[in-house]
C-alpha cells in the first residue's frame, strides 16, 4: 500500500506550478564628469585669413601641470627654430589620466570658436601615448581631420575592427623597428588593415630607431608640408 501512495505522489509532482513575477522598468540618470586640460597654442603671424590647425598629443612622459613639457618634443620643439603658418595646439594630459577623445574633441571645438581656423585643414598627430590617443580620436570623430600622423603608438582593438571608419583620411604612420616600449607590429597590423580601404596611407619604419622615432619626423619640414597639402573634402 505504501508503494502505491509514493508512486501516486511522484506522478502528481510535475503538475505542481510555482508562481513567478517579471518586472520591467526604466532608469533615468545623469552622470556628470568634470575634466580639465591645460594647453599651449601657437598663433600664426597673420590671423586675418583662415589657417590650418595642428593638434599634437604628447607621450606619457609629459603628463602633469607644467605646460612647458608639451614643448619638449613635436611641433612646438620645431617652432623654436622654425615658423609654421598654422595654429598649433598642444594640450597636456593630467598626471594620473590618459587621453580622453571626447575632451580633446571639445577642445578642438573651443579653439575653432575662438580663432580663425580652417575647418577643412585640421591635422592630428601624436607620439607614443599621444599616438594611441590620436588613433582613438580619429576613430571617434573621423569627420574632423584632414590628415593623421601617429608615431610609435599602441593601437586598441576597436580601431583594428573598425578600420574603414577612417578610410578617407590621409595617413602617415611612423615607428622604430627597434622600439622596445611599443611593439612596431601594432603599426604594421593597423597599416595592413587600413590599406584594404584607404589608398592614401603610408607606413615608414626607421630601421635604426628605438621608441624615439618622432624626432626624425617632427624635426623635418617635410611632414608639415605634407600635412598642409591635405584638405578635407566636405
Amino acid at each position: 500500500m505504501k508503494k502505491i501512495k509514493i508512486l501516486a505522489f511522484a506522478l502528481l509532482g510535475p503538475l505542481v506550478s510555482f508562481s513567478q513575477t517579471e518586472v520591467k522598468g526604466t532608469i533615468e540618470t545623469k552622470i556628470v564628469t568634470k575634466k580639465e586640460l591645460n594647453y599651449a597654442l601657437n598663433i600664426p603671424a597673420n590671423t586675418k585669413e583662415k589657417k590650418p590647425l595642428i593638434l599634437f598629443l604628447h607621450g606619457s612622459g609629459e603628463k602633469g601641470n607644467d605646460i612647458e613639457k608639451v614643448k619638449v618634443h613635436g611641433p612646438f620643439k620645431y617652432l623654436k627654430t622654425h615658423e609654421l603658418d598654422a595654429y598649433v595646439l598642444a594640450p597636456q594630459c593630467p598626471k594620473k589620466e590618459y587621453w580622453d577623445a571626447e575632451v580633446l574633441y571639445r577642445l578642438i571645438l573651443k579653439i575653432q570658436k575662438e580663432y580663425n581656423i580652417d575647418s577643412n585643414r585640421i591635422y592630428l598627430t601624436g607620439l607614443s601615448m599621444g599616438g594611441w590617443g590620436a588613433w582613438n580620436l580619429a576613430f571617434e570623430h573621423p569627420e574632423t581631420f584632414a590628415a593623421l600622423v601617429p608615431i610609435a603608438g599602441f593601437v586598441d582593438r576597436v580601431p583594428m575592427i573598425e578600420n574603414c571608419k577612417i578610410a578617407t583620411i590621409p595617413i602617415q604612420i611612423f615607428h622604430g623597428l627597434l622600439d622596445d616600449v611599443v611593439d612596431v607590429n601594432y603599426s604594421v597590423a593597423i597599416y595592413k588593415k587600413l590599406k584594404a580601404c584607404n589608398a592614401n596611407i603610408k607606413l615608414t619604419i626607421f630601421d635604426d630607431a628605438n621608441h624615439d622615432s618622432w624626432t626624425l619626423v617632427y624635426d623635418n619640414k617635410e611632414i608639415y608640408d605634407w600635412m598642409f597639402q591635405q584638405v578635407k573634402n566636405n
